[in-house]
């Protein structure tokens, strides 16, 4: 089934980036996505074990978010499909990979692996296998921040956001941390990533809201829906939230409409989505469509050619 819901439109002239801005944002999605590509063939030729859950396709919510925070100062909570997340807060690529292998080089010393990213010194604060699992530590560092400030420490002015999946806003701990961070108004961004499907289950199936931004209302707290697939959209709403929250006024619930390229996990034979969906949704690549954008406004394409090669060369 195509997405029902008719995705927000945005004015990309109104994100006002920089050329620079815009090859760097660039340059950390075609990054997640060479990782991932690179993930897949690894696992396939019998290197990489255990459950990988890939990010292809969702790359724009990951660097529209994480790029609009502070690097190494704000905090980031992911969740099973972690990669991405950690490579946009800066943990180098090597690092990521050595964990994926089991090596003690890796960000969290090879005992985490694909679904247990983190790293203290990027202020990842780690992937989550259970779903919604990770809301509640996030909605906690949020508070830590309120606290610290609260005493007076100017310096804890940081923004938590908190990525999770459609699946998980059906759970008790979304609704609880949602209650908690609008009472004290917390300086965290909720993030769902709606890709439509939790593992195989379809998400107008599973909601009797499916429109989750929503849910925000019943909390008085800011709800924004953004085409996930455009970077720009993300990254305008998510200024706006980080803004919000370092300001004191509190959380923001933020839903992107995104599509996973692959299935849930490697494992998975992706049997359940049919293919007008899949093709629907190729057709709105984050990468092309921001790449388009890019050449025909801000720099010429062999930019973007030389960030491909350096890419490439970096996960070979």
């Amino acid at each position: 089934m195509v997405q029902e819901r008719t995705l927000p439109t945005f004015e990309a002239s109104a994100a006002q980036i920089t050329p620079e801005i815009g090859l760097r944002l660039y340059e950390d999605m075609v990054l997640g996505r060479s990782f991932e590509d690179k993930c897949a063939e690894m696992y396939y030729r019998g290197k990489m074990f255990g459950f990988v859950h890939l990010y292809n396709g969702q790359e724009a919510v990951s660097t529209g978010v994480i790029r609009a925070m502070r690097p190494g100062s704000d905090y980031v909570c992911s969740t099973y499909r972690d990669h991405v997340h950690a490579l946009s807060a800066g943990v180098p690529a090597k690092e990521v990979m050595a964990e994926l292998f089991g090596k003690a080089t890796g960000c969290s010393k090879g005992r985490g692996g694909s679904m247990h990213m983190f790293s203290a010194e990027h202020g990842l604060l780690g992937g989550y296998a259970f779903v919604a699992e990770g809301i509640p530590v996030a909605t906690g560092a949020a508070f830590q921040s309120k606290y610290r400030r609260a005493l007076g420490d100017e310096s804890a002015d940081q923004v938590t956001a908190c990525f999770f999946g459609d699946g998980a806003a059906n759970n008790g701990q979304f609704f609880e941390c949602l209650n908690m961070a609008a009472l004290w108004k917390l300086p965290i961004i909720y993030v769902v990533e709606n890709n439509k499907w939790a593992i195989g289950m379809a998400h107008e199936r599973a909601t009797s809201q499916p429109e989750i931004y929503k849910k925000a209302n019943a909390f008085g707290m800011a709800g924004v829906e953004v085409d996930g697939m455009d970077v720009l959209a993300v990254r305008a709403v998510a200024e706006e939230a980080v803004a919000r929250a370092r300001a004191g006024e509190g959380p923001t619930l933020i839903e992107a409409l995104t599509y996973r390229f692959r299935g849930h996990s490697l494992a998975d034979p992706d049997e359940l989505r049919s293919k007008v969906e899949k093709e629907f949704w190729f057709t709105r690549d984050p990468i092309k469509k921001f790449a388009a954008y890019l050449t025909q406004n801000l720099v010429e394409a062999a930019e973007l050619k030389a960030i491909d090669q350096k890419i490439q060369k970096m996960i070979e």
